[in-house]
């Protein structure tokens, strides 16, 4: 137990180590990662680094997903619907389908069955990768709008392949009405788990008297809930956690308090970044175990697989982009859209966005050893596995350090943008000082006549249309705190009216919302001091 907490402590210093190397470079870390934890891996006498998948999918993935759904925008989430849901259904399917066929074609025994195993593990992109690579680079907002949304559901859908592959590969059967059935039940019950428990977490949160402790607490606890309760009835999990975090993140403002927003958020900030770095470095750490599993199947056989399914997996998610791109103008003719001529330069980037990560790793190595009568090795699973990794290490590091290159090459300016960030923050500060000073002139202006410290706060308002960062007096009277507090809440109201409108970005007004957590919580400390 000593030897794996020591193995963890130094896997972590390892992997802060690392993320600096990446941000000196200006490389998105999940790539250094990959490849720091294969070269780490490659020196003689470290002991070899087995990943439980189970480790992976109820440890690492809840929350990873949940934190992601957290943060996501609901707004750009559903004007970009359409999309998102055929690059995370229709897509993965399409390409599970073309792995298949590829697959059964060119490996020697090699089924239909099996190549759909394959193409459900490797279908999904990966949304930690993508957007490290994006946050170094400018890109349009729709860009990654729809790079996060799809990485939101097409972790399930590919899953939802693999399950009924798994099955079919076990039995030697695969009705497709069936299937078909089981897959809308799958989808439709995550998602209504994921709300239905979302609700009871709402209920707890805003009628019993909760602390901040246990209002961070609960948010930890929420995500393994959602997915554990999921499974257990075998629907998916993903969807439960997603639709789960989505539900309360934009009811977040109604049950957690500005010290649970603010302390929950550098919790979770802290929790997704050893998360995410622990799950890449094991990626790289895990191939000495994948080679020498490999049995009859030569090395140089399994690189050439590996290499020809990630040309095909790349090569198939740019033709389904560039297909997506003309069906939009094509169905923009009887339909409306978000966008009813969006070209080819926003399909090439968001097909060549589609890097693998941890869900098609974890999927890999859950597949059992030995099919059901526990006699008989389950076929191909360690060429699946290499060519897994393979896919994953080629896509990354491909397509993870070209793809900066490639939006500065393509130069696709962003249709979205009405307001620049700083004509959108100057908006919102404007808004905020004029609405905050009609707010006192109307319901304080009793108070305003004779309090010489909230005639000094208007002023500031007047002036510098933003909110306080610092007191200019030390707040000593009463009706300051309380005045103050009504100010900070009404300024809410009014950030979270914004974000409904699509000429917001949500980072920013989240940026605002924060800061008036950070000034609430000064003032607070103030007077309790």
């Amino acid at each position: 137990m000593l030897e794996q907490v020591i193995q963890y402590l130094s896997l972590i210093l390892v992997i802060i180590t690392l993320v600096m190397l990446a941000q000196k470079l200006k490389i998105a870390y999940p790539i250094i990662l990959v490849i720091g934890g294969l070269l780490i891996s490659l020196i003689p006498g470290l002991p070899a680094v087995t990943i439980n998948p189970e480790l992976i999918f109820v440890i690492f993935l809840p929350p990873l997903l949940y934190e992601a759904a957290w943060y996501t925008s609901w707004k750009d989430f559903w004007k970009w619907r359409r999309v998102i849901t055929s690059f995370a259904f229709l897509i993965v399917v399409l390409t599970s389908f073309v792995v298949a066929l590829v697959s059964s074609s060119i490996i020697p025994g090699f089924t239909m069955a099996l190549g759909f195993l394959l193409g459900g593990i490797v279908s999904p992109p990966d949304a930690v990768s993508a957007t490290a690579v994006l946050k170094n680079v400018k890109v349009p907002k729709r860009l990654s709008s729809i790079l996060e949304g799809e990485s939101l559901l097409n972790d399930a859908s590919s899953l939802i392949v693999f399950r009924f592959a798994l099955v079919a590969v076990d039995t030697g059967r695969f009705v497709f009405h069936e299937a078909a059935l089981s897959f809308v039940v799958v989808i439709v019950m995550g998602i209504l788990t994921g709300v239905l428990i979302g609700l009871i977490y709402y209920a707890v949160h805003k009628w019993l008297p909760t602390t901040t402790n246990m209002d961070i607490v609960l948010s930890l606890t929420a995500p393994y809930v959602m997915y554990i309760v999921a499974e257990a009835f075998h629907f998916s999990g993903v969807l439960s956690v997603v639709s789960g975090g989505l539900f309360l993140s934009a009811r977040s403002h109604l049950f957690l308090n500005h010290r649970s927003r603010y302390q929950g958020s550098n919790v979770w900030s802290t929790l997704g970044f050893v998360l995410n770095g622990l799950v890449f470095m094991l990626i790289g750490l895990e191939l000495p175990v994948i080679v020498n599993q490999l049995g009859p199947v030569s090395l140089g056989e399994a690189i050439k697989y590996g290499l020809l399914i990630s040309l095909v997996l790349i090569v198939t998610r740019l033709l389904s982009t560039f297909g997506a791109s003309y069906f939009t103008v094509f169905i923009s003719r009887y339909i409306t859209t978000a966008d009813n001529r969006p070209g080819l330069k926003g399909p090439f980037l968001l097909g060549w966005a589609g890097m693998r990560g941890v869900v098609s790793l974890a999927a890999a190595l859950s597949i059992p050893i030995l099919l059901t009568d526990k006699v008989t090795p389950f076929p191909q699973r360690n060429l699946i596995l290499f060519i897994t990794f393979t896919v994953i290490l080629v896509t990354l590091v491909v397509q993870g350090l070209t793809l900066p290159l490639m939006i500065r090459w393509v130069k696709m300016p962003d249709p979205d943008i009405t307001l620049t960030p700083e004509e959108q923050e100057l908006m919102i500060r404007k808004k905020l000082a004029a609405h905050t000073v009609k707010f006192l002139d109307e319901q304080h202006a009793e108070i305003l006549k004779t309090n010489t410290i909230l005639q000094q706060l208007k002023a500031r308002y007047e002036n510098t249309h933003t909110h306080s960062t610092e007191h200019l007096i030390e707040p000593e009277h009463e009706d300051y705190r309380r005045v103050y507090l009504q100010v900070l809440e009404q300024q809410r109201t009014l950030l979270h009216e914004l974000d409904k409108s699509p000429e917001t970005d949500d980072e920013i007004i989240r940026r605002h919302q924060s800061l008036l957590d950070l000034e609430e919580e000064k003032l607070r400390l103030k007077f309790e001091s």
